[in-house]
C-alpha cells in the first residue's frame, strides 16, 4: 500500500501545486521522489509531530492540501491535541497518513502497535477515516481524501498486502465495496484484512457457506445502508479489523444496528482484545496470536455457522 500512495501522491502533485508532504524524519526512500521532484512542496518537520501538524495546519488554512505522513501511532497520538485543536476545529485540509496501521511493525513493540487509532480519531468532529484494503484501494483512496473538503485519516498496510481487485471497481469515501456475494454471512473487513476476509469466505465456500464479503474502506463516515441490506439480506454479521474490538470497525457496526431497531440479526466483532501486545514477531505472528489468521477465525465462527448450516 505504501507504494501505491506515493504513486498516487505524484500524480496529484504533478496536476496540482496545493499538494503539500510533511513527514517526520523517515521514510527517505519512499520519500525522495517527491522532496526531488517538488522540494518547495516538501517538508522533513524532524521527529516532532505535534510542529509537523501545527505546520500542516497552518499551510492548509492558507490554500493548501498537506499530507503528513509517518509511522504507526506517531501521526496520530503524538499530536492529538493539535489535530484536534489546530485541524479538526477549523476544518483544515490536512490528511494525515498513518504507515504500518495494526502489527505492521509487530518486531518493535507495543509502542509501534496502532491498534486504537480508528477509535480515537473516528471520535474527532470533521474528521473522515479511511482505511484501504489492498493497493488499489490504497491509489484510490489517496485521490480521495485529497478531494475531500476537510481533515483526513488515512490508515496504510506497511508493504506486501496483496491485491484483491482484479479490475476497476467504483471508489467512493463513505460507500463499501462488496467483494464477494453471499447470502448465509455478512464478512464486512476494514483495512488490510481484506485478503484474509476473501480467504476465509473462500474456505467457508468450500464448506457450503456464501459469504458476502464487504470492503468498508471508510469507517467514518460509515456505509449505513450496506451495512443494514447485509442485516436484512444475510443470517449473521460479522467485522474483521487488525485493530482493537472497542470503537473501531465493530463498534461503529454495532451502533448502527443497534440504532436501526429492527435488526435482529446475529453480530460478531473479530479484531484486536482490548490488552496491551507484550510479544515481539512478525505481522502474521501476532495476528494468529490474536486470532486473526484465517483458520482461527473460522474456529470463533464455528457457534454461528453451525446456526447458519442448519
Amino acid at each position: 500500500m505504501r507504494s501505491a500512495f506515493f504513486q498516487a501522491l505524484l500524480e496529484l502533485a504533478e496536476s496540482d501545486e496545493r499538494i503539500y508532504l510533511l513527514v517526520g524524519d523517515l521514510g527517505f526512500g519512499v520519500v525522495e521522489p517527491f522532496r526531488q521532484k517538488f522540494p518547495k512542496r516538501f517538508l522533513n518537520v524532524g521527529v516532532a509531530e505535534q510542529n509537523l501538524t501545527g505546520l500542516a495546519a497552518g499551510i492548509a488554512l492558507t490554500g493548501g492540501i498537506v499530507f503528513t505522513y509517518s509511522i504507526a501511532n506517531f501521526p496520530v497520538l503524538r499530536c492529538l491535541e493539535h489535530i484536534r485543536n489546530d485541524v479538526c476545529y477549523h476544518r483544515a485540509n490536512v490528511k494525515i497518513v498513518s504507515i504500518g496501521g495494526g502489527y505492521s511493525y509487530g518486531a518493535l513493540g507495543m509502542t509501534h502497535h496502532s491498534t486504537e487509532d480508528i477509535a480515537i480519531l473516528r471520535a474527532l468532529p470533521e474528521m473522515t477515516v479511511v482505511a484501504p484494503g489492498d493497493p488499489y484501494e490504497a491509489r484510490e483512496a489517496t485521490r480521495a481524501v485529497a478531494a475531500h473538503q476537510g481533515p483526513c485519516y488515512l490508515r496504510l498496510g506497511r508493504a506486501g498486502e496483496p491485491a484483491v481487485h482484479s479490475s476497476r471497481v467504483d471508489f467512493q469515501l463513505g460507500r463499501a465495496i462488496q467483494i464477494r456475494a453471499g447470502d448465509d454471512l455478512t464478512l464486512i473487513s476494514t483495512g488490510a484484512l481484506l485478503g484474509t476476509a476473501v480467504t476465509v469466505a473462500d474456505m467457508l465456500r468450500s464448506e457450503g457457506v456464501s459469504t458476502r464479503v464487504l470492503s468498508m474502506h471508510t469507517v467514518k463516515p460509515l456505509d449505513v445502508d450496506a451495512v443494514l441490506r447485509a442485516a436484512r439480506e444475510t443470517r449473521a454479521v460479522i467485522t474483521l479489523e487488525e485493530h482493537s474490538i472497542i470503537g473501531g470497525l465493530g463498534g461503529a457496526v454495532a451502533e448502527c444496528l443497534a440504532e436501526e431497531g429492527h435488526c435482529k440479526v446475529p453480530f460478531r466483532r473479530i479484531g484486536i482484545p482490548s490488552s496491551f501486545c507484550a510479544q515481539f514477531g512478525s505481522q502474521d505472528y501476532l495476528r494468529s496470536r490474536c486470532g486473526l489468521s484465517p483458520d482461527r477465525i473460522i474456529a470463533f465462527l464455528e457457534p454461528m455457522l453451525q446456526a447458519v448450516r442448519s
